[in-house]
């Protein structure tokens, strides 16, 4: 048998390294009362925090900074209170994502439970992504200019910041549009047309934190607002604040997959969010905890992440996302458990979509790779657009380079398309290099560092990928990419135990740029099965020496594959430590993220 492996093969297995820890940071961590463990754990995800590390290990809400230290927030507040006093209508344009969704909920309730207007004035605008494409796009225009009676106000949440032309359309027709957003912006600056711009990442702002979500960035404006309508004698002092709708700022945040590292505001805003959303007093809440099991509670961030978020995604993915809208709203079981029922069929059908262009994606990546590509961009002509960004996660994960799945547009002229990157290259900011390189190739884009859209004309697709190779190969300085698991280092037999994982938590929560930590380890394997309705996840009892420790590999093998270690032999693994509840007991559990056999 000829067990030779290819240059490619070679070049894509994924390596384990610990990460690099900041010896300053680790002995803070350690001054500040933190264990061994906590220390490290922590200083291996921070560099130079600008936040005390108090504020990061110990969230509380008054590191939230003054909302009147973003810029033109006080005129969008004064320019909203108006249209409050004044009985205007008012249009809420939002994304249609989970920080878009988020935002809706957290403006409309404000508005209507909190400010007292009346639900009949306000117009709930939620583009679709495949009909209407993303932000304050021409459709959503052209819908707004046809409402009877037609709003004065619009206030955008998670979008609003590159619409300039279509912003324009609303000023010219007499509508004010308060734009709430946090990408960044285009290198012209806000859009002229707004009335006000509410965007931490203008170049002008003084907040002093840029990372953080959509929703909470519309929080903190509605929270100002209250303030000026109790100032001009509309709202009695006592009237209750924000404070509730955190709970969906904090699953937007942590859907967004803003930082959780260097951010004293996102970090307090998910650890409260979170213990609100634990009382399960909507129903939003409630049956998703119904469906997902008794020993589901109380949520985590993962819950947010891996649960949630992903349902209410996909009703956006593959149809129009106001089921996921009233799903959030719901103010019964009865309502909220129909609506979920929506959403889970929807998120079914976008994984069944999701593995077949990911398998797709897969063979054309390899093809680019073996011409040593340090970008890949994968064009999919039959594919769905809403996952396009999933997939391009899936290319990011298996090949440790960034990763841009286009797929059609509504337009035949035009492809649309999704980006994600890697640590160390930001993203928006090649694409702000390959536009200066190709402008007619990449007549519309926007993003962050981590995940980007793009309109690329199909006749430009090839001087596209040109000039991003050029603008990530500049970023990349000759450093080479490849697939990487950045491991928190080996753990000692004994703390192979549930209080390990009380110690752990205690950091939380977890999120991009905080992971959840991550260890490596050298096993023997006691037993192994393929378990899963496909025959795809690995369940193993592993042999630590002293003690067997179960554990669960999930999508170990393709389905029908053989596995991919043998009984007896001795393994190298990346994992993480998790509870397994069953039935009220709980047990330790290693989560395998990448095995190999230790001859390897």
């Amino acid at each position: 048998m000829d067990n030779a492996r290819s240059p490619l093969q070679t070049l894509l297995d994924k390596r384990i390294l610990q990460r690099p820890c900041h010896a300053g940071l680790y002995q803070e961590a350690l001054d500040a009362g933190l264990t061994e463990l906590q220390a490290r754990i922590l200083a291996g995800r921070l560099k130079d925090p600008r936040a005390p590390v108090s504020a990061l290990i110990a969230p509380a809400l008054r590191y939230i900074e003054h909302p009147d230290k973003l810029c033109d927030a006080a005129r969008g507040a004064e320019r909203i209170a108006r249209a409050v006093i004044d009985g205007e209508h008012i249009g809420i344009i939002t994304d249609y994502d989970v920080d878009g969704i988020t935002s809706h909920v957290v403006i409309l309730r404000t508005l209507v439970e909190l400010f007292g207007v009346p639900r009949k004035r306000l117009h709930s605008l939620i583009g679709h992504r495949i009909n209407d494409g993303y932000g304050i796009s021409s459709a959503l225009v052209d819908k707004t200019l046809a409402l009877t009676p037609r709003p004065s106000l619009i206030i955008s949440a998670d979008c609003g910041s590159s619409d300039e032309p279509r912003l324009a359309r609303l000023k010219e027709a007499g509508i004010d549009v308060v734009v709430t957003d946090h990408h960044a912006l285009p290198v012209e600056g806000p859009p002229a047309s707004a009335y006000a711009v509410v965007n931490p990442s203008r170049a002008d702002c003084d907040y002093p934190d840029a990372t953080i979500a959509g929703c909470m960035v519309c929080w903190l404006l509605m929270s100002l607002t209250r303030t000026h309508l109790i100032e001009a004698g509309r709202l009695a002092s006592d009237t209750p604040k924000l404070s509730p709708w955190l709970a969906y700022v904090a699953l937007g945040t942590v859907a967004d997959c803003v930082s959780l590292g260097d951010s004293a505001i996102n970090r307090a805003v998910v650890t409260l969010g979170l213990k609100l959303i634990n009382r399960m007093e909507a129903p939003c809440w409630r049956m998703m905890a119904e469906r997902l099991g008794p020993d589901s509670t109380p949520f985590d961030a993962e819950t947010l992440a891996f649960q949630m978020g992903p349902r209410i995604n996909a009703r956006s993915r593959l149809d129009d996302p106001y089921a996921a809208l009233h799903f959030m709203l719901a103010e019964d079981d009865a309502s909220a458990r129909r609506y979920l029922n929506v959403l889970d069929d929807d998120n079914q059908s976008r994984k069944a979509i999701e593995a077949d262009m990911a398998e797709q994606a897969r063979a054309l990546a390899h093809q680019q790779l073996e011409q040593g590509a340090s970008v890949l961009v994968v064009h999919l002509a039959d594919g769905h657009p809403g996952v396009q960004g999933i997939v391009a996660s899936r290319l990011v994960q298996s090949f440790g380079r960034p990763a841009v799945v286009l797929t059609q547009s509504p337009d035949p002229e035009m492809l649309t398309g999704s980006g994600r990157s890697v640590e160390g290259v930001h993203l928006r900011d090649a694409l702000q290099r390959a536009c200066e390189l190709a402008p007619e190739a990449l007549p519309r884009f926007g993003g962050h560092s981590g995940a980007a859209g793009v309109g690329v004309p199909i006749r430009q697709m090839e001087a596209f990928q040109h000039a991003l190779v050029t603008a990530i190969d500049e970023q990349l300085d000759g450093r080479e990419l490849y697939p990487l698991i950045l491991s928190d280092g080996a753990l000692k037999p004994h703390q192979l135990a549930l209080p390990i994982l009380d110690e752990l938590e205690a950091l939380a929560p977890y999120g991009r740029e905080f992971e959840a930590p991550l260890f490596e380890g050298r096993f023997v394997v006691d037993q192994a099965r393929l378990v899963g309705s496909e025959g795809n996840h690995l369940m193993m009892t592993l042999d630590a020496g002293d003690q067997m420790v179960r554990a669960i590999w999930f999508r170990a093998v393709t389905p029908g594959e053989n596995m991919p270690v043998a009984v007896g032999e001795e393994i190298r693994c990346a994992f993480r430590l998790s509870r397994n509840r069953y039935r009220g007991r709980e047990s330790l559990q290693l989560m395998i993220e990448h095995a190999t056999p230790q001859f390897e």
